[in-house]
């Protein structure tokens, strides 16, 4: 897999997020993929419990949008730092900045993904 190919990968998972859209969230998985997020959480496996993660997170939230501000990738691992924005449905608005590091298998689908941010800080800022 190419560093363009896996910028493309990365890129399509951070739109499909801001879009809110499950279905092309999804594709950038593969079937069996992991995820630890946020990283030291019980690890969520296989695309029905990430299908269910990702709806968790986004009834919470009307609008989502990440900032990727910065992209590395070493082998087939890559890494973005993101600045996440989220307005939830009470109104209130909330800010967080993680990293998430992605290993990519040779089908070109994410195998593992690892979160780092803090969702109790992101959470405390959305309390009425």
């Amino acid at each position: 897999m190419t560093p363009e190919t896996m910028q493309i990968l990365i890129t399509r998972y951070f739109a499909a997020t801001r879009a809110m859209d499950v279905e092309a969230w999804l594709a950038c998985f593969a079937d069996d993929a992991m995820s630890y997020d946020p990283y030291g959480a019980p690890p969520i496996q296989g695309k029905d419990a990430l299908r269910a993660f990702f709806l968790s997170v986004t009834s919470a939230f009307t609008e989502i949008g990440f900032t990727e501000d910065f992209f590395a990738i070493t082998g087939n691992r890559a890494a973005m730092k993101f600045t996440a924005r989220g307005v939830a449905a009470n109104g209130k608005t909330a800010t967080c900045e993680g990293i998430d590091v992605f290993e990519v298998n040779d089908s070109g689908t994410i195998q593992t993904m690892w979160g780092y941010w803090d969702p109790v800080r992101m959470m405390a800022q959305l309390k009425a």
